[in-house]
């Protein structure tokens, strides 16, 4: 099967399995059309509280949700027998957060986050290219949509600087 191959659908039945539930974007990435928008869409939510923590533990969070996301990216792919399947997105929550450490406040720089996110994850540039095609497991589910985020955050920050 292709990196990206969508088969099989996913049904609720799929989150009956609370590892299944958390790869699947809490039931996001059960959408048809674009799951990892949805996916990303979600992050946002789960983001507002998570924004209030102040840096240290907001970086704690992303650090363990990355560190549990390469054991429930993986576990997801293998239920279903495809690497990558499209409605995982937990990555998609980790790489959003990445995207908006130290964000300035406000609605503006929220939908920014999520517009220069979604662009790198889908433009994928190098090495994001380099490691949705070379690395595999759950590792390689998380590592793109990582440094999708750390493209995105960079280039938030440089835009926040010079407004």
């Amino acid at each position: 099967m292709s990196h990206h191959d969508q088969a099989p659908v996913l049904t609720f039945e799929h989150l009956k399995d609370p590892v299944n539930f958390l790869a699947f974007g809490l039931g996001s990435g059960l959408a048809r059309k674009a799951p990892g928008t949805w996916g990303t869409l979600m992050g946002v939510a789960v983001y507002l509280p998570l924004q209030m923590l102040g840096l240290v533990p907001y970086l704690f969070v992303i650090v363990a949700a990355f560190i549990a996301g390469i054991y429930i990216c993986d576990h997801a792919s293998r239920q279903l027998g495809v690497h990558d399947h499209g409605g995982i997105v937990w990555d998609e929550f980790v790489g959003f957060w990445i995207t908006m450490i130290a964000a300035p406040e406000g609605w503006s720089w929220l939908v920014l986050g999520f517009i220069l996110f979604r662009l790198f994850d889908i433009w994928k540039p190098w090495p994001i290219s380099w490691a949705d095609r070379q690395v595999e497991g759950g590792m390689g589910i998380m590592l793109d949509d990582v440094l999708a985020g750390v493209w995105a955050l960079v280039c938030l920050q440089v835009i926040a600087y010079f407004v």
